[in-house]
């Protein structure tokens, strides 16, 4: 017996019933974005290599551990993008986006990495992503971090993420400050773990987010970084704390907050929860302001985000379930015979002319009419309209409301004014859920 094709591990499918809360998700995500003036861009899901490799750093565990990359037929070494920042910032250069402009950018799509899958995170993992060019000021970071804070407001999780920040400064700072770490682990490695000790001479800063609570009690006596930042980090942080207590953005100072990617400069930031068991992170961002020119391009400051789409759906689903009950189909239009077929399906593309926004299912399979409504049923359709043979001679349609039991007949033309009240009503209800 031939043996049947699973999917790839860590790779998820997302089935029909998954789909209503992540389309819930992104059309909040996307309408907040549009209204702080930010525009769309399309990247390819395949890279050359040495993008990554450039942008990320060859010592982090990203390209030395986690990245799916392969030999294409002509030779070339070509990656499935870990990350999105480093695509945008290629797309930008390429097509002369930053000559002498401001780009306000956001993607949305999936990226891959390859590490042991585990609830909240998997291989092929889905990521929204916002990046801006062109701005030096704090006042742009600010502006990120309010639009993420309107994000969680939208979805209703406000209550239930905080804000970390941290500066990790300059190049420079971070190279004087890691000559000082470097000489106080080296006097304590009896209490690094193997892990912390290779990361020690290869990805420094990761030792400060390290998860063996031995390594976070010693830290605790550690040089700061904060002690080493340079003038112009210093005062940009400090302006950036100020709008944020300014319009009311609540936030703590996490010194030991840093990326996993090289390209990180002067402000980071972190949206956690504590709803998730150990995956904290839902929203993770910061400033790389040597990027553009570290791949080719002209010196341009940069800030962005990404929010993780699957810990934000497990997010949601646990805090609010009953986003996931939202019906798939509203209308679902049945009748008796098969003669009756070229007038139900006249009127259906009738009611999706003026009613364009509804879901609207037409039954071809026939069967009695108890059968169509318990299939109607199981689909999770709301209104069923009902032809009869009788009815239908007479103009008239049957309306059956599934989830309130309510049956009235109408005329075939008072069928879509009918409809458009209903689902006004239930949108409404929907958007009260929603905040």
């Amino acid at each position: 017996m031939t043996q049947n094709i699973q999917a790839v591990r860590g790779m998820s499918d997302y089935l029909p019933e998954d789909i209503v809360l992540w389309q819930h998700i992104e059309s909040i995500l996307k309408r907040v974005l549009n209204s702080y003036g930010y525009s769309e861009i399309k990247l390819p899901i395949v890279e050359q290599t040495s993008l990554f490799k450039r942008a990320i750093g060859e010592v982090t565990d990203v390209v030395e551990k986690e990245m799916y990359t392969f030999n294409d037929r002509s030779g070339d070494s070509l990656t499935l993008r870990p990350e999105g920042t480093a695509g945008c910032v290629r797309a930008g250069i390429q097509h002369g986006l930053f000559y002498n402009q401001e780009q306000r950018l956001w993607y949305l799509g999936p990226m891959f990495r390859y590490e042991r899958p585990q609830k909240g995170r998997y291989r092929q993992f889905y990521q929204l992503g916002v990046e801006v060019f062109g701005l030096h000021s704090p006042a742009i970071d600010a502006e990120l971090i309010l639009l993420t804070s309107r994000c969680w407001k939208e979805l209703n999780i406000a209550g239930h993420v905080k804000l970390e920040l941290n500066s990790i400064g300059s190049i420079e700072a971070r190279h004087r400050y890691q000559i000082a770490l470097i000489a106080f682990l080296e006097s304590h490695t009896n209490y690094l773990d193997e892990h912390c000790k290779n990361r020690m001479y290869r990805n420094l800063l990761r030792v400060l987010d390290s998860k063996d609570p031995n390594v976070q009690a010693l830290l605790d006596d550690a040089p700061r970084l904060s002690q080493y930042l340079d003038e112009e980090s210093h005062t940009h942080f400090s302006e950036l704390c100020e709008l944020l207590a300014k319009t009311g953005i609540a936030y703590t100072i996490n010194e030991r907050l840093v990326r996993g990617l090289d390209y990180y400069n002067r402000t980071v930031f972190e949206w956690v929860t504590t709803s998730l068991g150990a995956q904290r992170a839902v929203c993770g961002g910061g400033r790389y302001d040597s990027l553009v020119k570290q791949l080719g391009g002209r010196e341009v400051p940069a800030v962005g985000f990404a929010i993780g789409l699957e810990r934000l759906v497990l997010l949601i689903q646990t805090l609010h379930p009953v986003f996931t009950s939202t019906p798939s189909i509203d209308v679902c239009i049945i009748s008796s015979s098969a003669a009756m077929r070229s007038t139900v399906m006249l009127l259906a593309e009738e009611l999706r002319n003026v009613l364009p926004h509804i879901k609207l299912i037409t039954n071809h399979s026939g069967g009695s009419f108890k059968k169509q409504i318990t299939r109607a049923n199981k689909w999770g359709v709301r209104i069923v309209l009902i032809f009869s043979e009788n009815k239908t001679a007479q103009q008239q349609i049957v309306v059956k409301d599934l989830y309130s039991g309510k049956q009235v007949t109408l005329v075939q033309n008072e069928v879509s004014a009918y409809l458009a009240s209903v689902f006004s009503k239930i949108k409404g209800c929907h958007d009260n859920l929603s905040h």
